[in-house]
């Protein structure tokens, strides 16, 4: 039976991206995204939740990445979730999930006095 995990999140950086070299000289970059749920509740009332998603690039990826992004900007992440568990400082076991990208699109938006219009800038990490 073939599986897939493939995440698709459109939303906006909480802060700048970090970039640093791993051991073995690979560069990792990771942010975080914030993506927003609104709804009406069954009494009318406006409803809105704010999920948080760790974010990893690698590679040129994320050279690009911290490059051209920073607090507030607009992406589309298309990539594979990752769960990690591990023991944090208080010798207790976590767990945390994060979307390793695959590809990233930069979002520009840009008002004219007919239409509204998005752009695209897409960048993929080479495999």
């Amino acid at each position: 039976m073939r599986s897939l995990n493939k995440v698709l999140l459109i939303g906006n950086l909480t802060r700048d991206p970090e970039i640093t070299d791993t051991e073995g000289g690979v560069k990792k970059g990771w942010f975080t995204i914030a993506t927003n749920r609104n709804w009406t509740s069954r009494n009318g009332e406006k409803k809105e939740h704010t999920d948080f998603h760790n974010i990893v690039v690698w590679r040129k990826l994320a050279e690009l990445c911290s490059a051209h992004l920073k607090k507030g900007s607009a992406v589309l992440i298309e990539g594979a979730l990752k769960n990690n568990q591990f023991t944090g400082r208080d010798g207790e076991a976590k767990k945390n999930t994060e979307v390793h990208a695959e590809e990233v699109n930069f979002i520009t938006y840009r008002r004219n006095r007919d239409e509204d219009q998005i752009n695209l800038v897409t960048v993929e990490e080479e495999v």
